[in-house]
């Protein structure tokens, strides 16, 4: 029974992935090296709370029963060591998760599951940086958490039966649908994801038309909730062209990234994080 989570990154995605565990019942510790990210965290963590108050997701008792259950911590060594599951949520580069498997494999009880919570990495090569890959999978959760209903988790290729249930459990605890499916790069929803968002940099790029103008097709014509132009803003343009890299290399010419998303990223507009992306978020809202 998965009772202590541990979520290590306090970014955009850690910080949701612990609203929803304490949301869901967990003794939840969210870790960070940084003291004022962890700040940052909980001041959005409690925002998240009110809102759900006042929108009636929560009572006012569920909130402080939620919040009681969630705790903050700089030493990752110190916070795994009776953890039940650790979930992963630091960026998307191999050496840092690398850095991170490597630790909760020393601190962490045997009994212990490990996710990853990765859009396009191998959980097959980040169980490799542990002496438990059969207890090693991928758990993606999808931006903003505490909204978003899927979970898609991805086993490696020692993952066990054992440990994609307990993922299943812990993801539906938390309120989300799941899918469980096999390692492949880009998984399902990168994969497709990635080619929309990619095709829609390219028809920028052609004049095909103004962002406001694809984004209102995709959004009406297909049926998205968000279009491929506000999504990318959202996720980041950086970290969209970092999962196109890494699935042009992986399967090919289909997902060369286009030059002006590069030349975005280039420029520092990866977007709203930054006030700027496809849109300017400095002085008027967009999306």
């Amino acid at each position: 029974m998965i009772e202590r989570l541990v979520v290590v990154g306090s970014g955009v995605m850690g910080r949701g992935i612990a609203y929803v565990g304490a949301v869901g019942g967990f003794q939840t510790t969210l870790v960070d090296i940084k003291q004022e990210q962890l700040e940052s965290a909980q001041k959005e963590i409690a925002s998240i709370f009110e809102q759900g108050v006042a929108r009636g997701k929560l009572t006012d008792s569920e909130r402080q029963e939620a919040e009681a259950r969630l705790s903050y911590s700089l030493d990752l060594a110190a916070a795994v060591r009776d953890a039940d599951l650790v979930i992963e949520a630091v960026p998307e580069k191999l050496e840092l998760k690398k850095q991170v498997f490597e630790t909760i494999d020393a601190h962490a009880p045997a009994s212990c599951y490990f996710a990853t919570n990765t859009s396009t990495m191998s959980p097959t090569e980040i169980g490799s940086f542990t002496k438990r890959p059969e207890r090693v999978i991928a758990m993606h959760f999808f931006n903003p958490v505490h909204k978003m209903k899927l979970v898609e988790i991805i086993r490696g290729l020692e993952t066990s039966d054992e440990t994609a249930q307990v993922a299943k459990e812990a993801a539906e605890r938390m309120g989300k649908e799941t899918v469980v499916v096999n390692e492949f790069p880009g998984f399902v929803t990168s994969r497709i994801s990635a080619l929309v968002g990619n095709e829609a940099f390219y028809m920028l790029q052609e004049g095909v038309g103004t962002p406001e103008e694809i984004d209102k097709a995709i959004k009406l014509g297909l049926n998205f909730p968000m279009g491929p132009f506000e999504l990318a803003d959202l996720v980041g343009l950086d970290t969209r062209l970092n999962n196109l890299k890494y699935l042009h290399e992986k399967l090919g010419e289909k997902y060369r990234p286009a030059p002006l998303l590069e030349q975005y990223v280039k420029a520092g507009r990866l977007g709203r994080k930054t006030g700027r992306g496809v849109y300017d978020y400095t002085n008027r809202e967009n999306g």
